[in-house]
């Protein structure tokens, strides 16, 4: 019976209007209580792991790599996390606008820069340069979100240059 009264309402066929996208949207929103949950959780487990791989940059020969994977790992679990409080779709979309595309670009590329250079290439000089990519990147990305704070750190710099 509700699928009789849906098809002569005219909504079955705007259900086949929406694109995949707005569907998975639709079956995956979550409650606010539940997103500040989730956002606190994954925050938190990236703060941990971030914390935790600097105490293991001071363990003799396994340090240095097990410090670039939690790292890494905590730095992804942060990116993560804001997915919660937007939105998969709507934190995709905001990484890619053209005020953060380029720092967004740079920071992901150094995550995975620095996860090769120490696993593949076994260049740990070069992983620790892609360590502070990565901070320097993430920073950047981060501050995109304080309306003008960017745009007051170029002007500084160039006051400092001067």
């Amino acid at each position: 019976m509700d699928k009789l009264k849906s098809v002569l309402s005219g909504e079955e066929a705007r259900r086949d209007d929406r694109t995949v996208l707005e569907t998975v949207n639709e079956a995956s929103t979550l409650g606010w209580g539940t997103r500040v949950k989730g956002f606190i959780a994954c925050f938190v487990v990236g703060a941990a792991c971030t914390v935790l791989g600097v105490c293991m940059l001071f363990l003799p020969r396994i340090g240095l790599i097990l410090f670039i994977v939690f790292y890494t790992f905590g730095n992804i679990c942060a990116l993560c996390s804001t997915m919660f409080l937007m939105g998969p779709l709507k934190q995709l979309k905001r990484m890619c606008d053209k005020t953060r595309a380029l720092a967004t670009t740079i920071m992901i590329t150094c995550l995975v820069l620095t996860l090769c250079a120490a696993f593949w290439w076994k260049n740990f000089g070069l992983a620790l340069l892609f360590v502070i990519l990565q901070v320097l990147s993430f920073t950047w990305y981060s501050l995109s979100y304080i309306p003008f704070v960017r745009e007051a750190i170029l002007k500084l710099v160039a006051v400092c240059i001067k």
